[in-house]
């Protein structure tokens, strides 16, 4: 069975695994690692990493050429609606009209949890601006709905707190999402390792979205690695549809046709 590919908004992609920036001990590992991952949508902190506004610094760009990936700017670090629009606004100009942004504005800083409030506000402005907006948002699946219905080309419900590792902590919840979503899915934050990028996937999600489970791991090129198989095989396995579940044993060879009895 061949799978399709990933669609967001008009663009395509065969790579179901995204992955961010951040936390890598320097450039040159930040560029082996999203190589070996073999993704194709890399996610950037606007707030927080040089992609061109300090000519000075060295400039992420390098290692991530938007000739060979696509950039995804994101609002991290943004607390309120007004902040992460301008954030995006910013990307666009340096990326050069580029509009597909991740928006995720937060409301806590220990917990990182989104403000779901500032959240709707702040999609509804870029909506109407030209962006096509992937946004990060609670596992509600009413607020899921009420995002895909204003228009966001994409949900990313968090699997738990982002840098977490906690994994897939309501499972259900998401699957209430992933069934009525005519958008993709994709799970953001909260992964931590490859079987709960599997999970994901096998529960339903588009994609998966990561940065700490891959830079901080002890060998961060090998993670990187492990976490495409894991988004390939959750994905081939949804698509093959897993046995069901049964209380009791069931014997794996017929109970017909013995040779001895």
């Amino acid at each position: 069975m061949q799978d399709s590919n990933f669609k967001i908004g008009q663009r395509e992609f065969s790579s179901r695994l995204l992955v961010g920036t951040g936390k890598y001990k320097d450039l040159n590992e930040t560029g082996a690692a999203i190589a070996a991952s073999g993704a194709e949508i890399v996610t950037v902190a606007i707030r927080r990493v040089n992609i061109g506004q300090d000519p000075n610094q060295p400039n992420l760009l390098s290692v991530i050429s938007p000739e060979q990936y696509t950039i995804l700017p994101n609002t991290a670090g943004c607390f309120d609606a007004d902040s992460a629009i301008r954030t995006c606004q910013l990307a666009r100009e340096l990326l050069d009209g580029h509009n597909l942004v991740k928006l995720e504005v937060l409301g806590n800083q220990e917990t990182l949890y989104p403000n779901v409030i500032e959240t709707v506000k702040a999609a509804r402005t870029l909506i109407d601006d030209g962006f096509d907006v992937m946004v990060y948002t609670s596992d509600d699946p009413i607020v899921a709905q009420e995002l895909e219905s204003m228009g966001c080309v994409a949900i990313m419900p968090l699997g738990s707190l982002i840098g977490s590792g906690l994994g897939i902590l309501n499972p259900h919840t998401l699957s209430i999402i992933i069934e009525n979503a005519k958008v993709p899915v994709l799970v953001d934050a909260g992964v931590g390792t490859a079987s709960d990028a599997a999970i994901a996937m096998e529960l339903g999600c588009d994609g998966v979205l990561m940065n700490t489970a891959i830079a901080a791991a002890q060998h961060p090129i090998l993670m990187a690695s492990a976490m495409k198989k894991a988004v390939e095989a959750g994905r081939e396995a949804f698509l093959a549809g897993r046995m069901p579940r049964k209380r009791m044993a069931n014997a794996s060879s017929p109970e017909t046709g013995y040779f001895f009895k």
